[in-house]
């Protein structure tokens, strides 16, 4: 099955704008292009209350945005946005976690981590764990009570929210109910047939992916770490329940879904959907490309049960 009417269309659109492919970019290139997209995405809904955060870390603070839907939202998630740890940030992910929000009823924390590749591995991973450290503590000052607290993201971020799981696991916390991966990076291999189908190479390509493996983690030291290649980790037992989106069109796809079986052979609750003629990015493209809103049905159906569980178990 090809990708769909509305994604050709897209591509094709982008593909006559284009002035040079991103792996040609340089990083303040890329995340000037990447910006865009906060002028053509759909607004997402309003919400009862939308807060600007500070963590504070070694070195700086992390922006936060804070998307409280209305009643009394049964969960926090923290979400860390995509972009192959070198772009995006909160205002391009912004529609995305309002819609999180309100279709699923749960808070969204949205990280603004630090990018490579002024940040390298592990600074992001680093950033990620103490931003989810900081929300669990602040939980009740936030938003009225310890809320079960759920860890997430795409791409990347769905990446970094793994590493956040594995890290939660070795310290023994904090507890984690739920993770939600869409799309994730999951190993720094390049040769899964999903990463060198011809139908794939679309709006993030083989070549994207290992420009954005070089920014990121410079030697294979680094890029084995199961902290950054979690598909690496001899256990994946122990961790929390999980929700993943594969979509077909994607480089990612096979890793994606390795990863999920393994949850599943550890023991894990995984519950995965690949979404059929959709390509890496379709979640976020709200307003573009109507698939995002199947995609978005089930993942926000998933993380709605999710919460209640833990609500419930609380």
């Amino acid at each position: 099955m090809t990708v769909d009417a509305e994604t050709q269309a897209f591509m094709a659109k982008l593909s006559a704008a284009a002035t040079k492919p991103r792996h040609l970019m340089t990083p303040a290139e890329a995340r000037e292009a990447f910006g865009r997209l906060r002028g053509i995405l759909a607004p997402g809904p309003e919400l009862r209350e939308v807060r600007d955060l500070a963590i504070p870390v070694e070195g700086g603070a992390l922006p936060v945005r804070l998307y409280v839907p209305e009643g009394q939202p049964p969960a926090l998630l923290v979400y860390f946005h995509g972009g192959g740890w070198v772009v995006g940030g909160i205002e391009e992910f912004d529609p995305l976690c309002r819609e999180l929000a309100s279709g699923a009823g749960i808070a969204v924390a949205l990280v603004e981590y630090r990018k490579a590749p002024e940040h390298p591995f592990p600074g992001p991973v680093e950033d990620a764990w103490q931003a989810a450290c900081w929300l669990s503590a602040m939980r009740r000052e936030l938003l009225g009570a310890e809320l079960p607290l759920l860890v997430g993201g795409d791409s990347a971020g769905a990446n970094l929210a793994i590493a956040t799981t594995l890290r939660a696991r070795e310290k023994a916390g904090p507890a984690l109910a739920g993770q939600l991966l869409v799309y994730p990076v999951t190993d720094c291999r390049f040769d899964r047939a999903s990463y060198v189908d011809p139908a794939n190479q679309l709006l993030t390509n083989r070549e994207t992916m290992q420009w954005y493996w070089t920014q990121y983690a410079h030697d294979e030291g680094s890029r084995a770490s199961m902290l950054a290649s979690p598909c690496r980790a001899p256990d994946l037992s122990g961790l929390p329940e999980a929700i993943v989106l594969t979509a077909e069109h994607d480089v990612l796809r096979d890793e994606g879904e390795e990863y999920a079986g393994r949850l599943r052979d550890a023991g894990v609750a995984v519950h995965h959907w690949r979404a059929p003629s959709q390509m890496h990015g379709f979640l976020m493209m709200l307003g573009i490309l109507p698939g995002s809103r199947e995609g978005l049905r089930f993942v926000c159906e998933r993380l709605r049960a999710v919460a209640a569980a833990a609500s419930a178990a609380a």
